[in-house]
């Protein structure tokens, strides 16, 4: 069921958009900023002046992207931007359209969060992060990701880094679906590391097959460092770093001890090193939080 809705997808979007070729860069797009740089992209804060707003601008270095796809050869994977377009929702990063630069590379514009990232965020350690209730956030992502598995994807890449603020910072928003692949058994066989070292699931490190699990595993790290600006490990730069989260977690009471435990218990559940004990699907994990308040944290 779910690769006939791909297959019905894939050419096509929700919103009927296609790929556009030959984009002049520089002659459309007036750069602001430069934003975070990704593994396999640059970002920037743009002027389009064909949409005549404050955009997005996503870049691929088109080397790293055709060998991250070579990974796929034969499997007729979506790219990143069929995917990214598929999604028109409220914690999502909408992506306008998608295509190739007159230099060859793959690009997308999306829409423009003034917040940032939630990765800058905890790391200055953000008055507003105290001030808030930080329960609605955690839905939000939640009910983002449940989404993405719902279309039938995984996003292999959920990190603060990929959450956004809005404005107010009022909304925090999913956003990067340059690793994500269809949930499909061709794309879960063993062997594709890819990801963020954190936040990887035991099974994605140790290169075992995966499932739409090892997000929910992600999703679990990154709220859990929302809640106390630590992770649930050691933390690192590479992937031997994410060889110890097979090992039991951190309590989250210890550094956070006020935290409502049917929240810690929620939080611990989808970072279960083993799959088969971590909590099934983001629906569950919104289950079992939805009785709490804004204040049960």
């Amino acid at each position: 069921m779910v690769l006939k809705l791909l297959q019905s997808l894939f050419g096509r979007s929700s919103k009927g958009i296609k790929p556009r070729k030959k984009v002049d860069i520089a002659a459309r797009f007036k750069i602001l900023r430069e934003g975070v740089a990704g593994t396999m992209s640059k970002f920037y804060v743009a002027m389009d002046r064909e949409r005549g707003e404050i955009v997005g601008l996503k870049i691929c270095d088109p080397q790293k992207t055709a060998a991250y796809e070579a990974r796929f050869k034969g499997l007729n994977k979506p790219s990143e931007g069929e995917i990214a377009t598929l999604f028109v929702h409220p914690y999502i990063v909408m992506t306008y359209e998608y295509g190739w630069t007159t230099n060859d590379e793959p690009y997308l514009v999306m829409e423009y969060l003034e917040g940032g990232g939630l990765n800058s965020h905890l790391v200055a350690k953000s008055p507003f992060l105290f001030q808030r209730p930080l329960l609605p956030y955690i839905r939000q992502v939640a009910e983002a990701v449940a989404v993405v598995h719902e279309a039938g994807f995984i996003h292999r890449d959920i990190c603060p880094r990929n959450l956004m603020f809005n404005r107010d910072f009022s909304v925090l928003k999913l956003t990067d679906f340059g690793l994500s692949v269809p949930a499909t058994p061709p794309f879960m066989a063993p062997g594709n590391r890819s990801g963020t070292p954190n936040y990887m699931a035991p099974e994605l490190v140790r290169r075992y097959p995966t499932d739409q699990r090892l997000d929910v595993f992600s999703f679990g790290v990154s709220m859990y460092e929302l809640l106390t600006f630590e992770l649930p490990w050691e933390r690192g730069t590479t992937g031997m770093a994410a060889m110890a989260h097979d090992k039991p977690p951190a309590d989250i009471r210890s550094y956070r001890p006020q935290i409502h435990p049917d929240l810690a218990a929620a939080i611990h559940a989808c970072i279960e090193p083993n799959k088969e004990k971590r909590c099934p699907s983001m629906r569950r994990f919104l289950e079992m939080i939805a009785h709490l308040e804004s204040t049960d944290l």
